[in-house]
């Protein structure tokens, strides 16, 4: 059952873990929330499972996108160029909160955090390279947990990391850049650029980026002083109305199964998901494991994740009935650094 101190410590650990060094602005309300009576009551209403935090800045966030005139606007770099400082933010959070408290009700209640974080295609991309270079075989894809698809179309994209080389796909509207924080990637790795033949992603709630209401909430999502995230955003919603992915409302680990039978045995299918299993139960988790186990007994297959029992990013594999497990490394939430721990030896 959750009550008010489990949601106070959430925020405390989401201004830790989530925002130092990457927004003040969330960190200093999330620090403030977190002693806050009435705002961690309003939370309560959040529905089970989401990551309270995200979900209620997503819907504060998206109420003022939508044109809710507040003095809290003043305060979001997404909506003024001159940002005030933070001395009355928290005052300004809390008025909008209370003044607003039944629309925000309503998106606690119906909304799911579905960051479609496209630099996150920064870190597959080279795992994917790397699968790639195991099995000489194009690519299937699932991902589980798409939101609006756009982690899908990652070979869609162009990439740079540090320097000028630029890899991936040179003519997309797409292009992301990224830091290797520790290890080397190796350029050979990089200039595969792997074939994919199929491609599917499943989520409770497919978002639409055709439609306003999908298009917005995502952008909500997306922290007001990322600005860069935001035209990456906008950029991939362009290439991905160039060439949509077959998108799947329903439960991705009820259906992994049936759909891994549908995909041509000459393929590699690679299993994917990122920060969607810190929404999972252990329950759910355990059963997602033993359905990529079972359906390695009857393929090949790479099923790349994190937030299983780490943070750490994975590429595990089960090839001619053998299971390896691999540590990639951390990764930044928002794909602005990542680490690559496969080793040369590894890489033959």
């Amino acid at each position: 059952m959750m009550d008010t101190a489990i949601v106070g410590a959430r925020f405390n650990d989401f201004a830790i873990l989530e925002c130092e060094g990457s927004s003040e602005l969330y960190k200093s309300l999330s620090l403030s929330i977190a002693t806050d009576k009435e705002l961690l009551k309003l939370c309560l209403n959040a529905r089970e499972g989401q990551p309270i935090p995200n979900l209620l800045f997503g819907a504060v966030h998206y109420l003022l996108l939508q044109g809710t005139d507040h003095q809290l606007k003043e305060y979001y770099p997404s909506l003024v160029d001159k940002p005030k400082k933070n001395s009355h933010l928290f005052e300004a959070f809390k008025d909008f909160c209370l003044e607003n408290g039944k629309e925000i009700k309503s998106i606690l209640k119906n909304k799911l955090v579905q960051t479609n974080e496209v630099r996150r295609c920064a870190y597959l991309y080279p795992v994917f390279c790397y699968i790639y270079q195991q099995t000489n075989k194009p690519l299937s894809l699932i991902e589980i947990g798409t939101s609006a698809g756009l982690q899908l179309l990652w070979d869609h994209y162009s990439y740079s990391y540090g320097t000028e080389n630029i890899y991936g796909k040179n003519d997309s509207f797409v292009h992301l850049t990224s830091n290797v924080r520790e290890g080397e990637l190796p350029h050979h790795l990089l200039s595969l650029n792997p074939p994919v033949n199929d491609r599917r992603g499943f989520d409770l709630h497919v978002s639409d980026l055709t439609k306003k209401e999908d298009f917005l909430w995502l952008k909500a999502l997306i922290w007001p002083e990322h600005k860069d995230r935001l035209v990456n955003f906008e950029d991939s919603v362009k290439q991905l109305r160039l060439n949509p992915p077959h998108l799947i409302e329903g439960d991705g680990v009820a259906l992994l199964t049936e759909a891994a039978e549908e995909i041509s045995a000459d393929t590699t299918l690679c299993i994917f998901h990122t920060h969607v299993a810190n929404q999972m139960p252990n329950s759910l988790k355990e059963i997602l494991l033993q359905r990529v186990h079972e359906i390695g007994k009857q393929r090949d297959l790479f099923h790349i994740y994190n937030n299983m029992e780490d943070r750490m990013l994975h590429a595990d594999s089960i090839l001619n009935g053998k299971a390896k497990h691999r540590t990639i490394g951390e990764t930044d939430g928002h794909g602005r650094w990542f680490d690559w721990k496969l080793t040369s030896e590894v890489l033959t």
